[in-house]
């Protein structure tokens, strides 16, 4: 049962930081050109790791498959929203 949770906790946090990270990227980094660049996933992706091993550590329960899920979440909305401000995906998309 604890495994499960365990599970689920970690896709939620990984759905929320997907759409909060494509969001901002999106909606806020418009403008800025370090936010288009192609290490900025990378980058995005590695600050949410070791943020989120830390957050492991403090917290007794979550795995380090957590602080993962996480970090690859992270790194694939900067990643998706940096394509959305390409493909003028921002100015038609309305829908969060």
């Amino acid at each position: 049962m604890l495994l499960m949770l365990s599970i689920l906790i970690a896709l939620a946090i990984a759905f929320v930081g997907f759409r909060l990270s494509r969001r901002f990227v999106r909606d806020r980094l418009r403008f800025v050109d370090a936010a288009q660049r192609t290490s900025a996933p990378w980058l995005a992706g590695i600050g949410a790791l070791v943020l989120g091993a830390v957050v492991v550590a403090l917290i007794p329960g979550l795995s380090v498959g957590t602080a993962v899920a996480f970090a690859l979440a992270i790194g694939t909305g900067v990643a998706a929203g940096a394509r959305d401000v390409r493909e003028g995906r921002h100015l038609l998309d309305d829908g969060r």
